[in-house]
């Protein structure tokens, strides 16, 4: 087994990482979501907030760094066409990741509120739902066209 080996299956494992985690995520919290019960979202949004923290971001950080370590242990450069296109969508996939967090961590707050106080959800939930909810489709879409790439190299 090689060394260049290893890093690969690290790169490859942060990949699934990264979409297994986002997806879900994605599934337990519109689940939650969909009950409108403060309480089990409030729940739901802590575990998710823990996941995103551990998970998400622990393979965020490997990417990249796999990453440069594949190219630079396969002499591969920084010009190549799928290279650039995987960092620019990379970079697309953390400008709609990094709010989110923060759209998760308000939406547990507002919830946890909203459960000890015994009231409903706030609109303030609901609309950052639907901003969360919105964002996901470009975040996840950049994300599965990395894979694409990261497979394919077309260019």
């Amino acid at each position: 087994m090689t060394l260049y080996f290893v890093i690969k299956y690290l790169h490859v494992l942060g990949a699934i990482v990264i979409l297994g985690t986002g997806t879900g995520i994605a599934f337990f919290m519109l689940m939650a979501h969909r009950t409108h019960d403060a309480e089990f979202i409030a729940r739901t949004a802590s575990v998710v907030v823990i996941a995103d923290a551990i998970f998400t971001l622990s393979a965020v950080i490997l990417q990249p760094v796999s990453g440069g370590l594949l190219m630079m242990l396969s002499n591969t450069p920084i010009n190549q066409g799928w290279i650039l296109a995987s960092l620019a969508l990379y970079a697309l996939a953390g400008l709609f990741w990094i709010p989110v967090v923060f759209m998760q961590i308000e939406m547990r707050d507002l919830a946890r509120k909203a459960a000890d106080q015994r009231t409903a959800l706030p609109v303030r939930y609901f609309v950052l739902f639907r901003r969360w909810f919105a964002f996901g489709f470009p975040g996840f879409g950049a994300t599965m066209l990395i894979l694409w790439l990261m497979i394919a190299k077309p260019f």
